[in-house]
């Protein structure tokens, strides 16, 4: 009967040769996270390295153990093909026992001399040198030698299925009859949890109780100006209209107030270079939500989405944000933003009247499956411009100019 051949077991070998694996890589990225005080383990958990002496040591040993190994891979190996090689008609016509088998197998290995022993040799040190520098892709200096505690994400200060009581910070007169409001979080640490396009709705409990006793709410959405990853507060930007329960509601709080709010609501989810060119529709107010798109667009350095802004106002002094977007404008050469205003001033070198026909083509990008419509505004501006929604859900059929143009239901979205 033919010898066993013992093949070693090399990961069995390095894995009980190697201590505890870290959890996670102190990489430079990270340093700022891995250097927070660790609650459980007393200490600075990014601080405490493997020993340079100690690395080398431990290197040098697997490198040894390793090509032990690796060499007598080779030479198993070595044997075994000798062995069949023997063993085969073609070869030992004339063998007729196991031990002419055996002696055949130990006298082809044999054969292959000092020159098959170098082969062996670079290869049990190229294993080696592989072994070595895993070792190192995983040990080396910046990785921890201790487990390593995750950071949490912030935490979301919204909640879309209950109603949250939200202190009024600041209040800020952007024009003669729209107001910012800055609403905090009680963690100062916490973000909103919006996301890219997401609004919010708030109410507030006006006039008398209703006929089953319950109390009469009025319920208004608002999208914030304010980057989803702010933390301790988020923006409104509301426009006060003189017959506006809710908008009436709002004017009358102060600093110390608080506006109940519920959310976030989704609308469309935005992800970087998702189009090539995204063109713009707003009307008064409804610049906040195409707002929240821009900055989540130029925040972005990897994000190349060209983005044209029609944005259309009573006057100029109506024009809610404008220093913003001009900022914007003149530092980002993939955001454009066209004025129109129906009262001009005397200096007014923008648009003049309501977004027209000529207006949609010459500011917004052609018809594409790599381009995409937003419309955000009043009712006759939305009617003009695409056709209102039949429902908060239901986008209903695209009219207006953009059908005109050419533009398909696909590549429109309405807020």
């Amino acid at each position: 009967m033919a010898e066993s051949c013992h093949l070693p077991c090399l990961s069995l070998s390095s894995l009980v040769l190697l201590p505890p694996r870290p959890l996670r890589p102190t990489s430079a990225f990270r340093q700022r996270q891995l250097s927070q005080t660790d609650s459980r383990f007393g200490q600075r958990t990014g601080d405490r390295l493997i020993e340079p002496v100690f690395l080398w040591v431990y290197a040098f040993f697997i490198f040894v153990i390793m090509a032990f190994f690796a060499s007598r891979t080779v030479r198993a190996g070595q044997l075994l093909g000798a062995r069949l090689r023997a063993a085969s008609p073609l070869t030992t016509v004339a063998a007729a026992s196991a031990s002419r088998v055996r002696d055949n197998a130990e006298f082809a290995a044999a054969e292959a001399g000092p020159q098959q022993n170098k082969k062996e040799f670079a290869f049990a040190a190229i294993t080696a040198c592989v072994g070595a520098a895993a070792f190192f892709s995983a040990w080396g200096p910046g990785y921890s030698s201790r487990p390593v505690l995750l950071q949490e994400a912030p935490k979301g200060a919204l909640d879309p299925n209950t109603w949250i009581h939200f202190k009024l910070l600041e209040i800020e007169q952007l024009s003669h009859n729209t107001k910012k409001f800055r609403l905090g979080f009680d963690d100062a640490n916490a973000v909103s949890g919006l996301s890219v396009a997401s609004c919010l709705l708030t109410r507030a409990r006006i006039g008398s109780e209703g006929k089953d006793g319950k109390p009469n709410y009025v319920i208004r959405p608002y999208t914030p100006v304010t980057s989803p990853d702010v933390k301790g507060y988020f923006d409104l930007v509301v426009k006060i209209y003189p017959e506006g329960k809710m908008t009436q509601h709002m004017a009358k709080l102060g600093v110390g107030d608080t506006l109940e709010v519920k959310g976030p609501i989704p609308k469309i989810p935005y992800s970087p270079n998702m189009k090539r060119h995204i063109g713009m529709v707003a009307g008064g107010t409804g610049i906040t939500p195409m707002y929240q798109v821009i900055d989540a667009i130029l925040s972005n350095e990897s994000d190349m989405t060209q983005v044209s802004l029609v944005y259309a106002n009573v006057s100029p002094d109506d024009i809610l944000l404008k220093k913003t977007l001009d900022d914007l404008a003149a530092s980002h050469p993939n955001f454009k933003v066209f004025y129109v205003v129906n009262n001009p001033t005397a200096n007014w070198k923008g648009g003049v009247g309501f977004t027209t026909y000529d207006t949609i083509v010459k500011a917004l990008p052609p018809p594409s499956d790599d381009t995409l419509i937003l419309v955000c505004g009043p009712p006759g501006m939305m009617k003009a411009i695409s056709g209102d929604k039949e429902s908060p859900k239901n986008q209903g059929e695209l009219t207006g100019l953009l059908k005109k143009a050419g533009y398909s239901g696909h590549q429109v979205f309405k807020f």
